[in-house]
């Protein structure tokens, strides 16, 4: 009897192996997981949550937003599910400095580099 020895189907198996890493999702597999994370989102942009990792925003989502998390969790790799959870930090650090910088008068500027077009802009 392997790791994986205790499911009861072939399709319970293959979510696990998914979700450890063990083994790439496939095109509906992915989109489940998209659907899942942005099912938790939702819940998260309700309670006014940005960080679930951590503080009073881990405490919010564990308590308002368990179900949406758990579907999260069952239906996305481990890896992904750190890695969105720290992207939508990131995003909103990103979306706030951007703002700043705008209200402070910055100017968006042209940057040409080896992967460019040519008069491509950058955010």
């Amino acid at each position: 009897m392997g790791v994986f020895g205790f499911f009861n189907s072939d399709e319970e198996k293959r979510k696990e192996e998914v979700r450890t890493g063990a083994r790439a999702p496939d095109r509906t597999e992915r989109q489940q997981c998209w659907d899942a994370r942005d099912k938790f989102y939702q819940c998260l942009d309700k309670h006014d949550v940005i960080d679930s990792l951590n503080g009073d925003g881990k405490k919010i989502a564990e308590k308002q937003c368990a179900a949406e998390n758990k579907g999260f969790e069952q239906n996305c790799a481990s890896a992904w599910v750190t890695y969105f959870k720290r992207y939508r930090v990131a995003d909103h650090q990103k979306k706030k400095t951007l703002e700043r910088l705008q209200q402070e008068g910055a100017n968006k500027m042209a940057v040409e580099g080896a992967s460019d077009t040519p008069g491509s802009t950058r955010v």
